[in-house]
């Protein structure tokens, strides 16, 4: 069996975010005081060859005119998505309540990481991403991704 086949079986409620998504993140400091909001772009995108079975395309854009671009390929292995980019470097895997928990490693900022949740809505068109940042031991931020699909 392919990769991309026992990815699709293995892990079926991330096959439920495909597509486009639009929405606002909101990072906050530990006491809920807002450090940034901008608004994102995201396809989530699996394709059926190749070495990555999962490609997400991120456009961050700012109400100031600043826009940031990022493609993050991941790999299949072990029962869990796999990323290893510039940025950051960790995995991905589903609850049995299809819930979708990562733990990203920044490698752009030392002693930094963070564990997301991703839950997807009954109707399968909004979805709601929470990420806890810390560092060395501390947390220190929090962000709120509030997303709809749009295709």
């Amino acid at each position: 069996m392919s990769q991309a086949n026992r990815f699709r079986e293995e892990m079926p409620a991330m096959m439920k975010h495909e597509g486009v998504w639009e929405g606002v993140y909101t990072h906050l400091d530990p006491n809920a005081k807002i450090l940034d909001k901008h608004k994102v772009r995201i396809g989530c995108e699996f394709p059926d060859s190749g070495e990555f079975v999962y490609i997400q395309h991120n456009h961050f854009i700012w109400d100031d005119g600043r826009e940031y671009k990022v493609d993050l390929p991941g790999i299949y292995r072990d029962g869990r998505l796999w990323w290893d980019t510039e940025t950051f470097h960790g995995s991905a895997w589903q609850t049995k309540d299809n819930l979708i928990l990562l733990n990203l490693n920044r490698k752009d900022d030392p002693g930094a990481h963070f564990f997301e949740l991703i839950a997807l809505g009954d109707t399968g068109e909004h979805r709601a991403r929470t990420w806890h940042w810390f560092k060395d031991g501390k947390l220190y931020k929090r962000t709120l991704c509030d997303e709809w699909r749009v295709n």
